[in-house]
């Protein structure tokens, strides 16, 4: 069939680039109007029943939610506004997006006036003498900056932006569009011609060689004591059930970084939570003993590797086999003898094939199980006696506790920045793959409201529970306002010591203490639900209520000041007693 154009007649570069992204399947976008990108918006406004338009509060909130879009769907998470805000307070968002590697479309403009570029008009970012330079700015935190200064470049622009954010490794994308690029129109006459999005959209998902397959197979199969690190490149690719599949078959225990954890269910036999720094005591045992360790869609930093302790990975003594995406990601925090290059979900299943016509079909499975069943035993499994804590104020573990006996196996837990996400990382259990979100690539506060509203648009029959600290509540707090907007009816729990807790307990009190607000009232005066928890008791049965409501809740409980020390949140085998510390 021949190629044919995209245009039929004239029209404004804004309703082109509005239909481009319907035709890329982007159902929904974020941000504010203003500044040149109002005409974006206009366009928008004629295509409500394809795209959903959710105006935010503030650009944080819609850097946020598109990061957590683009890392669930698999689509560009769009978010759009005027330049200086779209970055200067988008920047969570974005800067996030970039270090976890979630697919992004930043739409924003130089917010500039064609004659007089030359004379420093009012928030330009042209780069010209007296403005600042949008390009530059951007460039710091994406992976690639497109300036479009006319209509026909405009268009193209965003389809050569939506296909570079998904090429590869994802990442976020900026088109930075001047005063002229979205006011001219565009035509089926215009040079250079603009073709239908689907022929920029990036080939399918590809798998590696598969003569490395093959040989991957065979080092897999003759191991005797193989291991599984799953990390965020495992949700990207959308292989949660691939990844339970590998493991079943293969006969090998999962263990997750930081960011991975939730893309394999805590409950499953095979599980051993999280490892590394913050994980669990039986998942660093567990990793340690093995000969192989397999590790999918993970860069393997130092917070993964528990600063590269030997105890816990070591190149000397276990084979690596690393599957990623980048080329860049392979071997760069350890030597991997086998590295197969392409897209997660594919080479698992390329691996699973292999594996099944080498005759490995998951019949010695239960000798992993023993193996996981053995470091639980020894090590402890989500099974603290801090959950069944009953002092007054609340301790965090007894809050996490009753979360994981109250909240159903699909909910969805989105986490903030600080103590509460250490805390949850180490202890709260997920019941199912797709069960945990957080912000671990550069790990900013204000991100589990924004990331809970995300979750609840993608994912609308599952609740969305933002767990905070009363600092990261404070910071996105607007959300609630988007939340009763939108109809999003999340839970947020906010674990309320009045403090910055990780830093209080780190460094001292000066610069990390607060006043004590309700944030149940607050909650309520906007037009949410909330209530004040104080005593342990009482949290459950408000959490209970919170499932069934069709409001935003907020459950504001009073928690503990008491120090944390590292021993609490990492395992014996990183912390050894006579090094002890207070975090």
């Amino acid at each position: 069939m021949p190629i044919a154009r995209m245009l039929k007649e004239d029209t404004t570069a804004a309703d082109v680039i509005a239909r481009v992204l319907q035709e890329a399947g982007i159902d929904t976008v974020f941000g504010m109007s203003g500044g040149h990108t109002g005409t974006i918006f206009q366009a928008l406004s004629k295509r409500q029943n394809g795209i959903r338009t959710m105006t935010v509060r503030e650009e944080s909130l819609g850097g946020v939610m598109a990061e957590v879009y683009g890392r669930l769907k698999r689509k560009p998470g769009v978010l759009i506004g005027q330049g200086p805000w779209v970055l200067g307070n988008g920047i969570i968002g974005i800067l996030e997006a970039h270090l976890s590697s979630s697919p992004m479309l930043l739409l924003s403009d130089f917010s500039d006036v064609t004659q007089f570029v030359m004379h420093a008009p009012y928030q330009q970012g042209t780069g010209e003498w007296g403005s600042w330079d949008a390009r530059a700015s951007f460039g710091g935190v994406t992976k690639q900056v497109f300036q479009a200064l006319d209509p026909v470049p405009a268009v193209q622009a965003v389809q050569i932006g939506i296909k570079h954010a998904l090429s590869g490794q994802a990442g976020p994308v900026a088109v930075l569009f001047g005063a002229d690029a979205l006011a001219g129109t565009v035509s089926a006459d215009s040079s250079p011609r603009i073709y239908p999005m689907e022929h920029y959209l990036p080939p399918a998902p590809q798998g590696a060689d598969a003569a490395a397959v093959e040989a991957v197979a065979r080092v897999l199969a003759a191991a005797q004591l193989p291991v599984i690190i799953a990390g965020n490149g495992v949700r990207i690719a959308q292989a949660t059930e691939g990844l339970a599949k590998l493991a079943e078959q293969l006969d090998a225990p999962v263990a997750t970084t930081a960011a991975g954890k939730g893309c394999f269910a805590e409950t499953h036999p095979l599980a051993l939570g999280v490892f590394g720094t913050f994980g669990t005591a039986a998942a660093n045992a567990c990793v340690g003993q093995a000969d192989l360790v397999l590790v999918i869609g993970s860069k393997l930093g130092a917070s993964d590797t528990a600063r590269e302790h030997p105890a816990v990975l070591d190149p000397e003594r276990q084979t690596f086999v690393q599957i990623d995406v980048e080329p860049r990601n392979a071997s760069w925090t350890f030597p991997a003898e086998h590295v197969l290059l392409g897209d997660a979900a594919v080479i698992i299943r390329q691996l699973g094939e292999a594996l099944a016509a080498q005759g490995v079909k998951g019949a010695g499975r239960v000798g992993a199980e023993k193996r996981v069943a053995a470091v639980r035993s020894e090590h402890g499994y989500f099974n603290a006696p801090a959950y069944r804590d009953d002092r007054a104020p609340i301790h965090p573990q007894r809050v996490i506790g009753e979360m994981m006996k109250t909240l159903p196996e699909d909910a969805i837990v989105t986490c903030d920045a600080g103590e509460n996400r250490i805390l949850m990382t180490n202890l709260y259990q997920t019941k199912k793959a797709g069960g945990f979100i957080q912000a671990a690539g550069a790990g900013p506060m204000g991100f589990a409201i924004p990331a809970a509203l995300a979750v609840k648009l993608v994912h609308p029959e599952r609740p969305a529970i933002a767990v905070a600290g009363d600092g990261g509540f404070a910071m996105t707090m607007n959300g609630l306002m988007t939340a009763l907007e939108h109809d999003l009816p999340i839970i947020v729990v906010v674990f309320n010591n009045h403090a910055l807790g990780w830093v209080l307990h780190g460094r001292g009190p000066f610069a990390a203490e607060f006043n004590d607000f309700d944030h149940a009232a607050i909650a309520r005066a906007i037009g949410c639900n909330g209530v004040r928890v104080t005593e342990p008791g009482d949290f459950a049965p408000a959490l209970k209520e919170a499932l069934g409501s069709r409001k935003p809740t907020v459950i504001d409980v009073v928690t503990s000041l008491d120090a944390i020390s590292f021993a609490d949140v990492t395992s014996p085998l990183l912390n050894p007693p006579k090094a002890k510390q207070k975090i």
